[in-house]
């Protein structure tokens, strides 16, 4: 976007719109499942009780289950984003 104009504008705030929607829908997700884990051990008491080779479940769930959500997240993310941008190069590129 060399040149400044109303069209370049629009879809510079188009791009930063779609990046943004991204980012709210993906911390979005993940905060929900973040705050599910708690509030599954709170209706589900007895899970808090279970073990897996003297490791308590909610252990396991916290430290070994919340990386793989978070780097999900993360590849889901750089994935879209990447899409976005390439949209917004092949659509800068067309006119």
């Amino acid at each position: 976007m060399a040149e400044q104009s109303d069209v370049g504008e629009l879809f510079v705030r188009s791009l930063i719109r779609s990046q943004l929607r991204l980012a709210v829908v993906v911390a979005s997700g993940f905060l929900v499942i973040l705050v599910g884990i708690p509030i599954l051990f709170s209706i589900f008491p007895a899970v808090t009780t279970w073990t897996v080779a003297t490791v308590p479940v909610p252990w396991l769930l916290l430290g070994l289950g919340i990386y793989p959500l978070v780097i999900g997240c993360a590849v889901l993310y750089v994935r879209s984003a990447g899409r976005i941008e390439q949209r917004f190069r092949d659509l800068v590129d067309d006119r």
